[in-house]
């Protein structure tokens, strides 16, 4: 597959066609994620990643509609069902930018060392390979934990929501989220 095709499946027409990544974009896309992941974990405080996390909850709200348009334009939901599923990914940043300063604080443990404890550190870039079906909620999901905690993501999302994927993509940049830290990989399977 060279490029991807965008297909309305209720009435078959194409909405978009997006060029496959080669090799060469691939790798540039991957070293440029490792590069942001690693300012973003040492250089931004977690009051900015949960403040961040909060605006994309407030674009995800402002661009519902659009967004579950897009969703059933790509995939087919109900229109209903697209903006419930669009608000639920607001409500998961929300959950995350509230929750995440309890969840990632360092946990003292009583041994007979001087000072132990446990300590939460991004792990480094996470791939997310995600479904068709559920083309924000899924990304979301597993997207805002792993950016809050100091990772990066990139995404390979199923074929079909190419448009769906590069929306999410725009949608961090928009919120905030640096350059190259949040990548939709338009590269096939």
């Amino acid at each position: 597959m060279s490029e991807f095709i965008s297909i309305n499946p209720a009435t078959e027409e194409e909405n978009a066609r997006i060029p496959a990544w080669d090799d060469d974009k691939l790798d540039t896309a991957l070293r440029y994620a490792g590069y942001a992941q690693r300012e973003w974990a040492q250089e931004t405080p977690l009051e900015t990643r949960c403040t961040l996390l909060r605006n994309a909850a407030e674009l995800l709200r402002a661009k519902k509609r659009e967004l579950a348009e897009l969703a059933t334009r790509e995939m087919g939901k109900l229109i209903g069902e697209a903006e419930a599923e669009v608000e639920k990914c607001a409500w998961v940043c929300d959950f995350y930018a509230d929750q995440a300063p309890a969840m990632l604080a360092d946990e003292v443990v009583e041994t007979e060392a001087n000072r132990s404890l446990v300590t939460y550190q991004p792990l480094g870039v996470i791939l997310a390979v995600m479904p068709w079906n559920f083309p924000f909620w899924q990304v979301f999901r597993a997207a805002a934990p792993a950016l809050v905690a100091g990772n990066g993501v990139v995404l390979k999302h199923a074929s079909n929501v190419p448009l769906c994927a590069l929306a999410i993509e725009a949608l961090f940049k928009e919120a905030g989220f640096p350059e190259d830290l949040f990548q939709s990989l338009m590269i096939t399977a």
